[in-house]
């Protein structure tokens, strides 16, 4: 099985990606098809961002 953005998704854990999807302003079906390829440059900081903000509103609750 091919898994792309292996950073990602360990730095997401239990975080659904709607939610990261929603964080950024996309469409959940847009950051899934950002999930099947490899992510780069300033996109993939948006992402790995998007995350550690939703996990310290997490850690907050």
């Amino acid at each position: 099985m091919f898994k792309r953005n292996k950073e990602i998704r360990q730095a997401k854990g239990d975080i659904p990606l709607w939610a990261i999807a929603e964080r950024l302003g996309v469409h959940e079906n847009t950051f899934y098809n950002w999930m099947k390829t490899e992510m780069i440059g300033e996109r993939r900081q948006k992402v790995i961002v998007a995350i550690k903000e939703i996990r310290e509103e997490l850690q907050k609750d």
